[in-house]
């Protein structure tokens, strides 16, 4: 694994840098639904990593945001679930909140996750077992038991979370993950549904971290699904993580949306 792992290091970094060094050159770009930008240099990417991935394990499928999705992944005992640019919105205004997301799944867990961030200088890993990394820095969560003062990345809080404090967010939702991860924050989540090849790497990343990382009703996460598609993210300090799922089920609730 640990081999397996250098590699993937190299090609996230591999990436990242390509699209470091095209986000300075320009480059085309277009909605694919409203308010859900896309640009060249995401399909660039794309292509480079599932070669190069793929090169590395060929008998692995293959789940990406910029591929169209193929059933044939479900007969797969391992699945690369990959986001070429987690933060697209970031990378197209010229921020720093995006990284490549790169993650293996195995029998529905992720066993190998990198994140590569050019823009901030950082990089995150993790394999199963061996802990999350930046760098050579190992990471603990924080190991906050109060869930009033938990500090969550977000832009602004609604007036129903005035007991939270906001902290800065980058765009991407694997880089927040990873804030979690590294005690940076103490909660991150959604309710919504989101995509696997948007939380595979970082979900790994924070629970090798000691993070407490599930859905919206705290049902731990699966990947390779048929739908790719679980209904919020909850990612926390682990003595929080209780508190967190009863404030986001009974608003799930409210959604219509039930576990």
């Amino acid at each position: 694994m640990a081999e397996l792992v250098d590699a993937v290091r190299a090609i996230a970094a591999e990436a990242g840098a390509l699209a470091l060094r095209r986000a300075g050159e320009g480059f085309k770009r277009w909605d694919k639904t409203p308010g859900n930008p896309v640009s060249e240099v995401d399909l660039e990417l794309d292509a480079l990593l599932r070669a190069r991935l793929s090169a590395l394990l060929p008998d692995a499928g293959w789940l990406s945001e910029e591929t169209a999705d193929n059933a044939d992944r479900l007969a797969c005992e391992r699945v690369w679930v990959v986001d070429p640019i987690d933060g697209t919105r970031d990378f197209v205004r010229g921020r720093s909140g995006w990284a490549v997301s790169i993650g293996l799944a195995e029998r529905g867990q992720v066993v190998l996750g990198v994140l590569d961030a050019p823009a901030i200088g950082h990089r995150w890993w993790a394999a199963a077992g061996a802990g999350a990394w930046r760098g050579d820095t190992r990471l603990r969560c924080a190991t906050r038991t109060d869930f009033s003062g938990a500090r969550v990345p977000t832009d602004s809080l609604p007036r129903e979370d005035s007991d939270l404090v906001a902290v800065p967010k980058p765009n991407s939702i694997a880089l927040r993950i990873a804030m979690v991860a590294g005690g940076e924050a103490d909660l991150v989540a959604t309710l919504r549904w989101g995509y696997e090849w948007d939380v595979a790497a970082a979900a790994l990343i924070a629970t090798e971290a000691g993070a407490a990382v599930s859905d919206a009703f705290g049902v731990p996460l699966a990947f390779n699904t048929a739908r790719a598609q679980a209904f919020g993210v909850l990612a926390s300090a682990p003595g929080i993580h209780s508190a967190a799922v009863e404030r986001l089920a009974d608003r799930a609730r409210l959604l219509g949306v039930t576990p």
